[in-house]
């Protein structure tokens, strides 16, 4: 049975959080697979002209609820918010557009 897809967006609070923020992404999608929470599916790292990450993957079915009682996951979340916000799709430039177009960003775990 096939998880939901995910499309979770990160817009940094200022230029300096950059680095920051793509290190705490990398940890996060790790954090995921390795506590079985998401698919073998790819993981993508993507960004957009602002400066917004964009990281998709897979939930498993039911994990989607479980992570958010993680403790690893509460505390990186926690660590995510203070150098970015979480924005829905439709505040990206691009989402203005039949096809947005996304630089891909290396260094997700698949």
């Amino acid at each position: 049975m096939p998880g939901d897809i995910v499309i979770a967006a990160y817009r940094p609070l200022d230029k300096g959080h950059r680095a920051t923020l793509r290190d705490l992404v990398r940890s996060h999608n790790a954090t995921l697979r390795v506590e079985g929470l998401i698919t073998d599916r790819p993981a993508q790292l993507l960004e957009a002209e602002d400066g917004t990450l964009l990281e998709i993957y897979e939930w498993k079915p039911g994990a989607a609820k479980a992570a958010h009682d993680h403790p690893a996951l509460k505390k990186l979340w926690k660590r995510m918010e203070e150098v970015a916000e979480f924005v829905p799709l439709i505040s990206l430039r691009e989402a203005e557009t039949p096809f947005p177009h996304f630089k891909p960003v290396d260094g997700v775990v698949t």
